[in-house]
Formats: C-alpha cells, sequence, structure tokens
C-alpha cells in the first residue's frame, strides 16, 4: 500500500499533467520512479481529471507561467552557506544556513517534493535579510545531498521512499543545529509543499522547541494530533487548490482541539505552489501578501 506522503507526490504530478505542466508520457515515467504500473499510473491520471490526451491548464489565469522578470516575494537574499552537521544515527545531515544580522529569531526551511534547490536557499536569504537566520534542511542529505540526482524526478522518487520516522529526526536534529547557531532565539519552521506536510508532520510529533510555524498548502497527515507543541500556526492556502484544501477543516480542528494560536488564511484566486518564483503557478502579488503575512507572523511570535 502507498503511504499518505507517496500518495501526495504521485497525486502532484498528476496535477502536473492535469494542468498541462508535463507531458502524459513524462507523467507516467515520474509515476513509474514511484513505483507505480502502468495501470495504477493511468487509473491515477484519469482520476485526477487527465483524459489520455496532451492536457492543457483549464483555467489559465489560476496558474500564470512567471516572465523572465518576475520578481521573487520579499527582499534581496543574503547569501547562503553549504553546511554539514551531525544527523541521527551518525548520519551527516546537509543544509543551507543564512546568517541574519542581529536575528531575532532562527527559522528552520523545508523544500519543496524536488528536494533542497537554489529557489529553497533564496527562501533562506530572504528571511535572513529580513531578521531571521535561516536553515534550509535538504532531507535527501543521507542519499548524498539533492545534488547526487541528475534527474529531479529521481529525488522526488526517494523522497517517497523514506519512512516519516526519519524525516521527523532529521528535522529536530536541524533544530538542534539552529539552537546552537542562534542561541537565545526562538525557533521557528515554514515549508512548502511536501516541506508544508513536513511542517505539520513535526508539529504532530511533539515538537516543544518550535515557537511558531507557517506550512504552506501542505498536506496533513492521517490523524495529527498537536498535543505536545506550543508551536503558533499560521497555516497558508490557495484557492484552486481543491487536492490540500480537502484537509484544511481537519488542520483547523487539530489545530482547535490542542488549544495552540493559530490562523487559516486561504490566498484567493491562486492555485497550489503559488510562492515559487521558479514555478509555472507563481503569482507574484499574492505571494508578496503571503511574504508579508509570515513575517507579521514572525514578528509576533518569534521576535
Amino acid at each position: 500500500m502507498m503511504s499518505p506522503f507517496k500518495r501526495y507526490l504521485a497525486e502532484e504530478i498528476a496535477l502536473d499533467h492535469v494542468e498541462g505542466l508535463i507531458s502524459r508520457r513524462e507523467a507516467l515515467r515520474r509515476l513509474a520512479l514511484l513505483g507505480l504500473g502502468l495501470p495504477a499510473a493511468t487509473a491515477l491520471l484519469t482520476a485526477c481529471g487527465a483524459d489520455g490526451q496532451a492536457a492543457v491548464p483549464s483555467t489559465p489565469t489560476a496558474s500564470p507561467s512567471p516572465s523572465p522578470t518576475a520578481s521573487p516575494a520579499g527582499p534581496s537574499p543574503l547569501p547562503t552557506e553549504a553546511i554539514t552537521f551531525a544527523g541521527p544515527e551518525d548520519a551527516t545531515l546537509r543544509g543551507a544556513w543564512a546568517q541574519a544580522p542581529n536575528g531575532k529569531g532562527a527559522v528552520l526551511v523545508i523544500h519543496e517534493n524536488r528536494g533542497l534547490n537554489d529557489h529553497t536557499r533564496s527562501v533562506a536569504g530572504r528571511l535572513a535579510a529580513s531578521g531571521y537566520s535561516a536553515l534550509a534542511l535538504d532531507l535527501l542529505s543521507r542519499e548524498g545531498g539533492t545534488e547526487s540526482f541528475s534527474d529531479t524526478a529521481q529525488a522526488t522518487a526517494k523522497l517517497g521512499e523514506i519512512p516519516p520516522e526519519r524525516f521527523v529526526a532529521d528535522m529536530k536534529a536541524a533544530l538542534d543545529e539552529l539552537a546552537v547557531r542562534a542561541p537565545g532565539t526562538k525557533l521557528g519552521m515554514v515549508g512548502f509543499c511536501f516541506g508544508g506536510g513536513m511542517t505539520w508532520l513535526l508539529l504532530s510529533n511533539a515538537e516543544p522547541r518550535l515557537a511558531a510555524a507557517v506550512p504552506f498548502y501542505g498536506p496533513l497527515p492521517d490523524g495529527a494530533d498537536f498535543a505536545g507543541t506550543r508551536a503558533a500556526v499560521l497555516g497558508v492556502y490557495a484557492e484552486q487548490d481543491d487536492r490540500v484544501n480537502a484537509t484544511r477543516d481537519a488542520a483547523r480542528a487539530a489545530l482547535e482541539k490542542a488549544g495552540l494560536t493559530h490562523e487559516i488564511v486561504t490566498f484567493p484566486g491562486v492555485g497550489h505552489a503559488f510562492f515559487n518564483d521558479t514555478g509555472q503557478r507563481y503569482n507574484a502579488q499574492a505571494a508578496a501578501q503571503a511574504y508579508q503575512r509570515v513575517l507579521d507572523w514572525f514578528g509576533t511570535h518569534l521576535a
């Protein structure tokens, strides 16, 4: 049986095809890397709305293609430094570290389903420029790092094979590293897509050190229970992201049950991954608004 996170990754591939971002052949190739045979992959594409022909976006305005001059949200990033640090089971973990001058807090950044790339490093650099030292963790560290995969689809497939327990252990080790590099500051977290799911996952594993967390359009783990965490949570969603939005009410209910300070915000007129300025769904206006909401949230709960 497919794990919840592997299922999420498979559905994301299918959605990319349905919206015309990748061809049917490429979708089938990527699904095969995830372990789906042709019948199962075809059934998934059909269930997600593909008709067997080359897909085109049904609502072009929902997924605008970024122009070459599209500006990322937030300030110009400070440079990041490639670092390694000790992880569980004698593993060596990798990441990108951005030091903020006179940092107001420290933030763990979790990447999308293609691993740690320049976009995620840029987010860490932008946070540092905004006053929050940031560590972007590579969740493929134990495989030699994201850069060891020449094919991003293979990186995605490998993420689908890793058990959630390992992700949790590595993220906790990254918080250890943050605490060393930014002593005396409160710790926060932000993650995008797959990384948003990782943020929900860490929150549901009784991590008491997080003071604030911002999952961007991430899937909620089955049976999520936030008892044991004290984080103030800002959940970011996109109006035209039905797949992830299906767990939004459950996330709100779990936050309320745990008595956590929280806010759920849904940005209108945009789709999944609207914050990623390197992707075809990027929406500059919504991304700028979302980045300001993140800064406001961290300003209240981290600074």
